[in-house]
């Protein structure tokens, strides 16, 4: 295992991070394997294991904190907070009193007295990040997380951020989690720069394209019903201009992976760890052979002349046909963007 700095902290981590939103009753709900496939990672060096409190229900980091009970110290242990939990309106966001509520619970799941990197899940438009930053320099302070990080924040509000947290002379967010493949590489135009510039940490999840850059789809194929596609029960899941177009795109990327000598994931793969902002991909397996695979990865950079062919297939800074971007700005909601109707 290759091992990475996390940003300016002074760690450094595993180039392969385990993500477990795959464990629980989202994925895999046999528990046993769950912490069998955690120590499997641990033992192979992964010492990077990210979760978050929506996971499951909460299940996953329940499922993490069995896990890693007796290697506490080998790992690194990150979660999140802030996509909602409930119908409670205020069980979500960026708020005080929800960043209080949220880390004590995530605490008592993880069966830990300490979060080492507590992560935003998404930026909150009903809360000004200085409430936010404030609540986790708090939580620094007392003792009861070590770093904080946001998940899926665009270049503009991590700018905003760390402006907020020099003027107050809060902890600012030490790491970035953003959507990165190459299917999705809309991030290397503003978020990867940005990361770079303020030396954070970058931890990118959904390397495989949930799925596609694993080759679950293929051309001519059925949908296998143990993909996560078939598992959600969508028959016509591959139809479509946009999934013909990924369908078509997967075919070229196999050709380029066979030309590496490698497999698609770990084309894809390889392919983000190409990037001198990240730190670490997050792989998210859900059967012990998927982790298995994975963890195979070599640990050879690309060939100059394979990154060039996946540029022409994908150009930097784009999103493949169809490709929805993982974070949608409130500002270009219907109500941002017009007035109301007369008379309204």
């Amino acid at each position: 295992m290759e091992y990475r700095p996390l940003g300016s902290t002074g760690l450094q981590v595993s180039e392969l991070a385990l993500g477990t939103m795959m464990y629980g009753s989202m994925g895999n709900t046999d528990r046993t394997d769950c912490v069998r496939q955690i120590r499997t990672a641990i033992e192979a060096g992964i010492n990077l294991i990210d979760t978050a409190d929506v996971y499951s229900g909460g299940e996953s980091e329940e499922i993490v904190g069995e896990a890693i009970r007796g290697h506490r110290d080998e790992i690194i242990l990150a979660t999140k907070f802030a996509m909602p939990s409930g119908r409670d309106q205020n069980a979500r966001g960026g708020s005080r009193m929800w960043v209080m509520r949220a880390v004590e619970a995530s605490l008592r799941r993880l069966d830990t007295d300490c979060i080492d990197l507590y992560q935003m899940h998404r930026p909150d438009p009903r809360c000004e990040i200085d409430e936010t930053l404030l609540a986790l320099d708090d939580l620094r302070r007392a003792g009861k997380i070590r770093y904080s990080g946001c998940s899926t924040f665009p270049a503009e509000s991590i700018v905003e951020a760390h402006m907020a947290a020099a003027q107050h002379g809060y902890d600012r967010f030490r790491t970035e989690q953003p959507p990165y493949s190459i299917f999705s590489r809309e991030i290397e135009t503003s978020v990867l720069p940005t990361c770079r510039r303020h030396g954070m940490g970058v931890i990118c999840w959904a390397p495989l394209a949930a799925g596609w850059l694993a080759g679950r789809y293929r051309s001519g194929e059925a949908l296998s019903p143990d993909s996560r596609l078939g598992r959600r029960g969508s028959t016509d899941a591959l139809t479509g201009e946009d999934n013909e177009g990924r369908l078509h795109l997967v075919e070229q990327l196999v050709g380029v992976a066979d030309q590496a000598g490698l497999t698609l994931p770990h084309l894809a793969l390889r392919f983000v760890l190409e990037h001198p902002a990240v730190s670490a991909a997050i792989i998210g397996p859900r059967t012990q052979q998927q982790l298995d695979d994975l963890l195979t990865l070599p640990s050879t950079p690309l060939d100059s002349s394979i990154l060039d062919q996946i540029d022409q297939l994908v150009a930097p800074g784009t999103n493949t046909t169809g490709e929805r971007t993982a974070y949608s700005r409130p500002a270009l909601s219907a109500r941002q963007r017009r007035r109301p109707p007369t008379g309204a």
